[in-house]
């Protein structure tokens, strides 16, 4: 396989975008579905920090919220647990605190200010000049603050973030991050505090503040709903532009604004999406005022898709489809949870589709939007999953924490063509309260589909399932035993007996799919342990012709049962210990992509 290597790739990339001495870190837009001429990169190395492991930041007599600057330099995006933020602090850090001066740019004076983080682990408030101007909770998802009371245009302040962040208490999502010291298991190094791009933007007072985009594939059509700052109670007027990817006039609208009024554009030249033709529509939004004078302007794009399930399989555009995934946890060597760069995003998705794979699962982590950008791009289906592990279900506090962060991620990303599914939680088996365990999966499912109805839900990744679209399960045996999985018609196989007597127990047809399998292991001879607890599934395999020989004997048996929709092999990378990924940590192939696309590469023959 010719695959330039991960960390030249990153290297080559962060000398261009500021980690070694030119402008900033990661400075590409963050939010290319939604985009804006008039926005700053708060990214980069003008932020200084404070570790506060006694939790006594708030505490009386102490002003870390007042702050003009701390002592220590970090790299924003990148957490301080990452060789990339220059700090690489791996112990626990219940709290700790960031500033930076913020100059807010003379030209925007009449605008609305807005300031984004891209996300925060886990709890973050923040502060202009010592006072409160925003609290979120939630690790992985973006927010904003309407910061428009506390500044001036031409004015510079100092911005503080104070964050807090458990890992180990069960009330928050973590998803793969170690609660031990050191990594183990299938769990890693820790994201704590700003781990994506912060940034700003000017707004008009009366601009678009977000828009759902729902493909309508059937009539031909985009549905657009938009949702404003402040609905004007002049003739303010809202203009839809649809274009082809070569620029062609495909569709307009025009209307009074208002928010959550659908706005229905049909397309003179109808071209689906699809892996084999990733085709996006550029889409630009205008709000103009009662003179006709626009405002406000938006650049976006879609994709005209349908996903649907029905008679026990997946329909893609109305078509049956396998689904070939791989199991993508979003870990990098040098950046923990964040990419060292925008080309590195793009790359893993290239890296697996060399390997034969039409998709992947996100694994326990919320990928940038960026990530997203490249999946639509390139025509690579996902599955969009939260990070549920270390939010105990059984608990309502952390059910309460957890259906907050789940509606904002699948409002975030609901206009990706590229995902497919949503999978709110993964490997629920550790229950105890068997009721409040399927009150919180049923929340999760209502708010999805209230949120999005075009999409089917896999509740819970690898089983115990309470209400849920798809019907998935893990199982890890080798070939001889992986066939245990077609059960007869009607029943699905279960790891537990227990578990068919779950009330509300819910197999009724649904699209049967093994989401997790595989997980070979190899080193090779030139290569290391990662870890002294370095680790993969099944015996160690001794040849190339062994694995490949392994791994096509597993795929043949899934390849051959009738009602299986698809699978998700585990796993992309390495990631740390975990040392069984089609690449190595570093993105260098184990071996020939060629070998891989001869086996995933294959849909069954029905």
């Amino acid at each position: 396989m010719k695959s330039h290597c991960f960390i030249a790739l990153a290297a080559s990339a962060l000398a261009s975008s500021g980690v070694f001495g030119a402008d900033i870190p990661r400075p590409e837009y963050p939010r290319p579905q939604f985009e804006r001429a008039a926005w700053v990169n708060l990214n980069g190395d003008a932020w200084t920090y404070e570790f506060d492991f006694g939790m006594s930041g708030l505490d009386e007599g102490r002003t870390l919220f007042k702050s003009t600057g701390f002592k220590d330099k970090i790299v924003v995006p990148f957490c301080p647990e990452s060789s990339l933020s220059g700090v690489k602090h791996t112990d626990f850090i219940p709290a700790m605190w960031y500033h930076r001066k913020l100059e807010i740019p003379a030209a925007w004076a009449g605008q609305r200010i807005i300031l984004h983080f891209g996300a925060v682990d886990y709890e973050a408030e923040i502060y202009i000049n010592g006072t409160t101007v925003g609290l979120h909770y939630g690790g992985t998802v973006s927010f904003a603050n309407d910061i428009t009371p506390y500044v001036e245009a031409g004015k510079t302040y100092d911005l503080v973030v104070r964050v807090k962040d458990d890992t180990r208490n069960g009330f928050q999502p973590g998803g793969k991050q170690c609660t031990s010291y050191k990594s183990r298991g299938c769990s890693y190094t820790r994201t704590t505090g700003i781990w994506q791009t912060v940034w700003m933007e000017a707004v008009a007072p009366q601009g678009l503040k977000e828009c759902q985009i729902v493909p309508d594939f059937d009539n031909g059509q985009f549905v657009f709903t938009p949702l404003y700052y402040a609905d004007a109670a002049s003739a303010n007027e809202l203009r839809i532009q649809v274009k082809t990817a070569d620029g062609k006039a495909a569709g307009s609208a025009k209307t009074r604004i208002g928010s959550g009024v659908a706005v229905p554009v049909k397309l003179s030249e109808v071209r689906p999406w699809s892996p084999s033709d990733p085709h996006l529509y550029d889409i630009t939004f205008e709000v103009a005022d009662a003179q006709g004078k626009v405002i406000d302007t938006v650049k976006s794009y879609a994709g005209l898709r349908k996903i649907h399930v029905a008679g026990g399989r997946v329909y893609l555009n109305n078509q049956p489809i396998f689904l070939r995934f791989v199991l993508d946890q979003g870990f990098y060597p040098d950046g923990i949870w964040t990419a060292p760069s925008d080309a590195a995003l793009k790359h893993d998705i290239e890296m697996s589709m060399a390997v034969g794979f039409n998709g992947a699962r996100l694994h326990q982590k919320v990928f940038e939007e960026r990530f997203h950008y490249w999946a639509d791009k390139l025509g690579y289906l996902t599955w969009g999953e939260t990070s549920s592990w270390g939010c105990d279900p059984n608990e309502v506090v952390a059910g309460r924490n957890f259906i907050t962060e789940w509606g904002e991620i699948v409002r975030r990303d609901r206009n990706h063509p590229s995902i497919i599914a949503w999978t709110p939680f993964n490997e629920t088996w550790g229950y105890k309260n068997v009721l409040q365990h399927q009150r919180l999966q049923n929340d999760a499912y209502e708010l999805a589909k209230a949120l999005d109805p075009t999409r089917p839900i896999n509740s819970s990744s690898g089983d115990i399932h309470a209400r849920t679209d798809l019907w998935t399960i893990h199982n890890y045996s080798r070939a001889d035993k992986l066939g245990v999985i077609d059960v007869p018609e009607g029943k699905v196989w279960s790891r537990d007996a227990k578990y068919d007597r779950i009330p509300l127990r819910c197999y009724t047809g649904q699209p049967y799919l093994i989401d997790e399998f595989g997980g070979l292991m190899w080193i090779g001879a030139d290569r290391k342990k990662n870890a002294d607890n370095t680790w993969g599934y099944g015996n160690a395999i001794k040849t190339e012709e062994e694995f490949f020989k392994i791994l096509k004997d597993e795929v043949d048996v899934l390849l051959k049962i009738p009602r299986l929709c698809g699978y998700c092999y585990t796993q992309l990378t390495d990631v740390e210990q975990e040392q069984n990924g089609v690449y190595y940590y570093d993105r260098a192939p184990k071996f020939e992509a060629d070998r891989f696309k001869a086996i995933f590469g294959r849909d069954p023959q029905r």
